[in-house]
């Protein structure tokens, strides 16, 4: 062990057990990335604290010996928000996972930042009531994660972001101070709301440990359908046909390039008869079955569709779903580089047009794979990487496209991360999002909130 390893561990020593520490090398792989896979990792340490107050100490100390601190909760960010790759120590929420209290009249349940998010929606369920914020990572991302970059999910057209649900949190701010945010009040007009300008801060501002989460009254069994869509510029069209008819609760969509995959990674069959250029999934009310086959018959009479399914029980909408939950793992084989993007809902088909268009013009040679939330404006750019190309090259002749692609993402007024966060891969892009000004003010909180840059460093902001 290197004098410098010998002093660190000391200092960590100061605010967490040694038991509760590891400087394991398979421990430091595993702790120190999270899905993006394309980042050295390179952390010094890994502490798993187990109380506010061992959070509160490690912060303390990290500003007083100089040393700094990357959060970790699931791990399964897409944008390197977790990665510590500059000898950082890894801050793994792990053995906070508590669900701490729970108040029927509220309607609130306080969970540490390490509860995984299906065990919350289980949670939920249990007390007859429903956490709503969902995605294909439930079953390992982690609340505190969720809420550091605001996650969206499959049922934000109906229920929101993660933002929408957060009553209250608790953070350890980068100068060490711990903050109760809102108390799960539902008014509060006394100034400025600290709790939303921690939600989707990155662990750049503070370090979350629990919250005050919102549930919604359960809903009603879902129906599932998958529409054939010929025409790409009529998938609004279709939304529009079932948004005047009943309440939507998810509307996703994916080419057929998409489902290809998937049919061929898992034991699937297609949903549909004949292929289709897109599809679309709408999720539904059981209730609404009626409403919903007039739409449908609707959108085929007007010739948006061509063909559609819906379920007949949930095994049945399960598997339905699993055509486009499974489609990011079904590609994963081909080394996909990703692009979280937003515009409005309006903007949906132009902009898809657009970007596919400068895609094939540029590379002929990729194959994309195009899905997301169309129902909230959320699109997923998926470019595959041709066998014959080395990983480097790929990465580098995709990164090349990233800014006439935001260039279209800015002509608009978008995002050009919707709900995976900025981290490492989108931070020198920001601009397109965002203005000077804006980028001033927060490096402005930055600096107010982290005044030595212990807080996970270089992620979000330089």
């Amino acid at each position: 062990m290197s004098a410098s390893q010998a002093d660190l561990l000391t200092a960590l020593g100061q605010a967490i057990p040694a038991a509760q520490t590891s400087t394991e090398p398979a421990m430091l792989n595993q702790y120190g990335c999270d899905w993006t896979r394309a980042y050295e990792v390179a952390p010094a340490a890994v502490v798993f604290p187990k109380t506010e107050a061992e959070v509160v100490a490690l912060v303390r100390q990290a500003n007083a010996e100089d040393f700094k601190l990357v959060p970790s909760g699931g791990r399964t960010g897409l944008s390197g928000g977790a990665v510590a790759s500059q000898g950082e120590v890894v801050v793994s929420f792990d053995k906070m996972n508590a669900i701490s209290g729970f108040n029927a009249v509220d309607r609130l349940v306080t969970c540490e930042a390490g509860v995984v998010t299906a065990n919350l929606q289980a949670f939920a369920q249990e007390q007859g009531l429903f956490y709503p914020v969902d995605f294909a990572s439930s079953g390992s991302s982690h609340i505190g994660g969720n809420i550091a970059t605001n996650a969206g999910g499959i049922k934000v057209i109906r229920y929101g972001l993660t933002r929408d649900w957060v009553a209250g949190l608790r953070v350890v701010t980068g100068t060490g101070e711990l903050l109760t945010l809102n108390s799960g009040l539902v008014k509060n007009a006394t100034g400025y709301d600290l709790r939303h300008l921690m939600i989707g801060s990155e662990g750049s501002l503070g370090l979350i440990v629990s919250a005050d989460i919102k549930l919604a009254p359960a809903p009603e069994p879902q129906n599932v359908m998958v529409l054939g869509v010929p025409k790409l510029t009529d998938l609004l069209s279709v939304l529009t046909a079932f948004q005047q008819r009943l309440t939507v609760s998810a509307f996703e969509f994916f080419s057929d390039l998409c489902l290809r995959k998937v049919l061929a990674h898992r034991d699937l069959t297609a949903p549909l008869q004949q292929a289709c250029e897109f599809y679309a999934l709408v999720e539904f009310d059981e209730s609404n079955l009626e409403a919903a086959s007039d739409a449908f018959a609707f959108a085929m009479d007007q010739g948006w569709v061509v063909d559609g399914v819906v379920s007949q029980s949930e095994a049945q909408a399960a598997s339905l779903w699993a055509l486009r939950e499974g489609i990011s793992e079904s590609i994963a084989a081909d080394t996909p580089y990703k692009n979280d993007l937003a515009v409005r809902v309006s903007d949906v088909p132009e902009f898809l047009e657009a970007v596919q268009a400068e895609v094939v013009s540029n590379y002929p040679d990729f194959d994309v794979c195009w899905y997301g939330h169309i129902g909230d404006g959320n699109l997923h750019l998926n470019i595959l990487k041709p066998k014959d190309l080395s990983v480097a090259e790929f990465v580098q002749r995709c990164e090349a496209m990233n800014p006439s692609i935001f260039a279209q993402v800015q002509q608009r007024n978008g995002s050009i991360s919707a709900e995976h966060g900025v981290g490492l891969v989108k931070r020198d892009y920001l601009g397109y999002s965002r203005s000077a000004g804006e980028l001033a003010l927060m490096q402005g909180l930055k600096q107010l909130f982290d005044p030595n840059s212990v807080l996970n460093p270089g992620k979000l902001l330089r």
